[in-house]
C-alpha cells in the first residue's frame, strides 16, 4: 500500500485551512468575529483532530481497496468515514465552545453554528482528500501501467525464446538422419559431415541466444549449412548468392536463412534432373530469398516452424514485416535488413567455427 505523504499538509496546510474556514463561517452566519485568541486556537486544534481521524480513514480505505478497479468502493468508504468523524468532532467542539462561553448563545442546540461548523469540516476534508486521492490514483495507474508493459515485454520475450527453442531439435533431427545414412555408405564422408555438423551446431547454439546478428555471419553460416544440404541431396540442390557488400553489417534474426532453406526443401521435389534452385540477393534494404517451386505431389504435414516462425520473430522484435510473394514458378521471401547499431555486437562465425572439434 502506498504511504499517505501528507507531512506538510499536517504541519501547515490543515491549520491554514482551519483559519480560512473559520473566517468563512463567521462571515456567512453574520456573527461578529470574536476578539478572543482561544477561538482560532481551538478551531485549529479541532481541524487537526478532524484531519488525523480522517487520514486514518484514507489509510484504512487504501488497505481494504487498494486497486484501481476498487476506486468506487474506496471513495464511498472515505466519504462515509469523513462525514461520520468530522460531524462527531465538530459537534463535540461546538458544544465545548458553548460550555466555556466562547459561543454567544445560551441555546446549546442552536442549529446554525453546529451545522456550519460541521459543514466546513466535512467539505474541507473532502476537498483535501480529493487531491490525495487523485495523486493516489495516478500513482496506482502508473504502477499498473508499468507492470502491464513489463508483463507484455516478458510475454513477448518468452514467445521469442519459445520460437528459438523450436529450431534446435528440428535442425538436429534432420541432420542426424543424414549422418546415419552416410555412416553405412561412406565412412569418410560421414566423418567430414560430422565435423561440419558440429561446427554449424555450435554456432547455432551460440547465436540462438541473440535477437539479431550481422548478415555476414548468417551468410557464412548458411554456406556451411548448405554444405550439409549438398551432402544430403547432391546435385538436386543449387545455391546462387548475389549480396551487396554494403549490407554485410546489417542485422536480421539469427538462423532465419536456415529456416527458409528447410522450408524450401520440405515442400519441393529435389532431384538431379530437376534441381531445387535457391537464390539470395539484396535490393532496397531487403534480403530476398527465392526458390523455384516444384511442389511435392503428396501433402507435407507442417509443424509451423518455418515461415511463421520468421514472421513472428520480426513482429516480436518490433521490426518491419516480412514480405512473401508466391507464384506458380517461384516462392520469394523478402527479409528487412536492420541498420547496424540496432543491437550490440554479436558472436561472429569465426569464433564459432574457426576451431573445429
Amino acid at each position: 500500500m502506498q504511504q499517505l505523504n501528507d507531512k506538510w499538509m499536517r504541519i501547515i496546510g490543515v491549520p491554514l485551512l482551519a483559519l480560512g474556514g473559520q473566517w468563512a463561517m463567521y462571515g456567512y452566519t453574520n456573527v461578529p468575529y470574536p476578539d478572543d485568541w482561544r477561538i482560532p486556537v481551538f478551531f485549529v486544534i479541532g481541524a487537526v483532530v478532524v484531519w488525523e481521524c480522517n487520514r486514518q480513514g484514507i489509510i484504512v480505505s487504501r488497505r481494504r481497496y487498494p486497486e484501481l478497479g476498487q476506486t468506487i468502493h474506496r471513495v464511498v468508504f472515505q466519504l462515509s468515514w469523513f462525514t461520520l468523524f468530522a460531524t462527531l468532532v465538530r459537534i463535540t467542539q461546538t458544544f465545548f465552545y458553548h460550555r466555556i462561553g466562547l459561543w454567544p448563545s445560551e441555546d446549546y442546540f442552536l442549529f446554525k453554528p453546529y451545522f456550519f461548523n460541521t459543514l466546513v469540516a466535512v467539505v474541507g476534508t473532502i476537498q483535501v482528500a480529493a487531491v490525495f486521492e487523485g495523486i493516489y490514483l495516478y500513482r496506482r495507474w502508473k504502477v499498473t501501467y508499468t507492470e502491464a508493459v513489463e508483463l507484455k515485454k516478458e510475454n513477448l520475450q518468452s514467445q521469442l525464446e519459445s520460437l528459438k527453442m523450436q529450431i534446435n531439435p528440428h535442425f538436429l533431427f534432420n541432420n542426424l538422419n543424414s549422418l546415419s545414412s552416410l555412416i553405412t555408405t561412406d565412412a569418410e564422408q560421414a566423418e567430414l559431415f560430422l565435423d561440419e555438423l558440429s561446427s554449424v551446431y555450435r554456432y547455432l547454439l551460440q547465436q540462438n541466444n541473440r535477437d539479431l546478428c550481422p548478415l555476414s555471419d548468417e551468410l557464412m553460416f548458411i554456406k556451411a549449412y548448405f554444405h550439409l544440404l549438398k551432402t544430403r541431396h547432391g546435385d538436386g540442390i543449387l545455391l546462387e548468392m548475389n549480396v551487396e557488400s554494403r549490407y554485410m553489417s546489417y542485422l536480421l534474426p539469427p538462423l532465419t536463412l536456415q529456416l527458409l532453406f528447410e522450408n524450401a526443401i520440405k515442400h519441393n521435389v529435389i532431384s538431379a534432373d530437376c534441381p531445387l534452385l535457391i537464390k539470395l540477393h539484396t535490393e532496397g534494404g531487403y534480403l530476398h530469398v527465392e526458390n523455384s517451386v516444384q511442389l511435392k505431389r503428396s501433402v507435407v504435414q507442417s509443424n509451423r516452424i518455418g515461415l511463421q516462425n520468421i514472421m513472428m520473430k520480426y513482429q516480436l522484435l518490433g521490426q518491419p514485416p516480412v514480405v512473401v510473394k508466391h507464384t506458380d514458378d517461384t516462392f520469394l521471401v523478402s527479409l528487412p535488413l536492420l541498420a547496424p547499431g540496432t543491437e550490440s555486437p554479436v558472436i561472429t562465425l569465426a569464433s564459432a567455427i574457426g576451431n573445429r572439434p
